[in-house]
């Protein structure tokens, strides 16, 4: 498909917010009898799914600390739940299970999921935990565990099937999608921070909207825009800190273990909710006993055929590297530095055995090849959804994105319609102002 020279709307990013903003904008201008999408360019220097959003784990939870990432993620499992066939998603729900030092956090979690009427049951005590857990799985064996969280909505959604069922609703209203495309520069108007074309190695493109939705690459745009490298910071002690780095990027810890998916069925013989776990319990090796952490430890894990096997992940550790020397590409499992390794696969079977008896042992089924990837995180590790340069819209989503199919939607309703309530809380301002979410004992940087 030959490069446009002009496009009213382009999108930069053929992943999950990209295609979720041109999808909806397409159905809003439609609905408007002003075309549709065929004033919209999407584009992407790989292919549709190449990036984050095509090697995702998939989960889709609403368990969040932060009230106005829960309400976030309500209205995006509503997105997910309005066409799973297409999204590929599976909703078997997940499961917040999580030690003494947590249960508040995880209680107050509950409580507001019951006010904005998001369906979850909540068990407290260690017995009573126990009870539940084993009446899902009779080899649960978890110690240490004083509750449970159950959501009944969310679960997983197949990572590439999904994108490309985005892509084809966005096609489908007359978006254009070019992939192979790599966005280079931008062109601005006289005496105006606006941005008026989009260079790429194929062409320039005149633009009158810009939406940016490109995951762990946002750096890289957000420098070509000359955006700030650093911030000024109200904490919660009223005082300012300045010079904070806008960006840092963590290293994500996924692998499979390469056994049958059906391993994994519940007592019934159904698929299970999502499971994560967080402890402060010692985890010791299921290979020779030794001590792998006494530290704050999770997992999360699932069943999933499109993986072929037990997949998951764990925490993420911090890349050290100053921001500005970090090469995201290759990206993914192509990346010669940011894939996990022995050390990983050691902790996440032996954690999967300290949850349930059928884990022990696997460890030899762990499927060697190469995975995991790398986010690039915000100050306080939250998204920055927000309007730049007059005429760019960021959607930076600081390593939550693939779960958050629903931005989309809000992006394209505020281009049209005006400000959302649901994003207002994740404007760029909140530093300068002192308006942080809340942060919760989780060891994950994102919960």
């Amino acid at each position: 498909m030959a490069l446009p020279s002009r496009a009213k709307y382009v999108v930069i990013g053929a992943g999950v917010h990209g295609l979720s903003t041109a999808w909806h904008l397409a159905e809003m201008l439609e609905a408007k009898g002003k075309g549709g999408g065929a004033d919209i360019v999407v584009l992407d220097k790989g292919g549709i799914a190449s990036g984050a959003s095509g090697i995702a784990c998939g989960v889709v939870r609403n368990n969040y600390f932060q009230p106005a990432m829960r309400e976030l993620m309500a209205h995006s499992v509503e997105v997910w739940e309005s066409d799973p066939a297409a999204f590929a998603y599976n909703p078997v729900g997940y499961m917040q299970i999580s030690p003494e030092s947590m249960h508040a956090d995880v209680a107050e979690i509950y409580q507001q999921q019951q006010a904005i009427g998001y369906e979850s049951d909540f068990i407290e005590g260690e017995a009573d935990s126990a009870t539940y857990m084993k009446g899902l799985f009779d080899d649960w064996q978890a110690k240490g565990i004083t509750s449970v969280l159950h959501e009944k909505k969310g679960g997983f959604a197949h990572n590439t099937k999904s994108i490309y069922g985005l892509a084809g609703k966005a096609e489908a209203k007359g978006v254009r999608v070019l992939t192979g495309v790599t966005v280079t520069g931008f062109q601005t108007g006289h005496n105006s921070a606006a941005v008026t074309a989009v260079e790429t190695d194929r062409g320039v493109i005149e633009c009158e909207q810009i939406v940016v939705g490109v995951g762990p690459w946002v750096k890289q745009i957000w420098d070509m825009l000359e955006l700030p490298k650093t911030v000024s910071i109200k904490g919660r002690d009223g005082q300012m800190h300045e010079g904070v780095g806008m960006w840092r990027y963590w290293a994500l810890q996924e692998g499979v273990l390469g056994v049958d998916p059906d391993l994994q069925k519940t007592n019934s013989g159904d698929v299970p909710p999502v499971i994560h776990v967080d402890s402060d319990e010692p985890l010791y090796s299921d290979v020779d006993g030794s001590l792998i952490t006494d530290k704050m430890w999770g997992i999360y894990y699932k069943p999933d055929t499109h993986f072929g096997g037990v997949q998951g992940g764990a925490v993420p550790h911090q890349v050290e590297t100053d921001p500005d020397q970090v090469q995201v590409d290759p990206y993914g499992p192509a990346s010669p530095d940011f894939v996990v390794d022995d050390e990983f696969a050691h902790m996440w079977c032996s954690a999967l055995a300290f949850c349930q008896k059928r884990f022990e042992g696997q460890i030899v089924k762990y499927r060697k090849e190469p995975s995991g990837g790398i986010g690039c995180f915000t100050p306080d590790s939250f998204p920055v959804i927000d309007r730049f340069r007059e005429n760019v819209y960021v959607i930076a989503d600081s390593n939550h994105g693939y779960k958050m199919i629903g931005v989309g939607k809000l992006v394209a309703q505020e281009l049209l319609n005006g400000e959302s309530a649901l994003l207002k809380p994740f404007r760029f301002d909140r530093y300068e102002k002192g308006e942080l979410h809340p942060t919760s004992h989780s060891p994950f940087p994102w919960s």
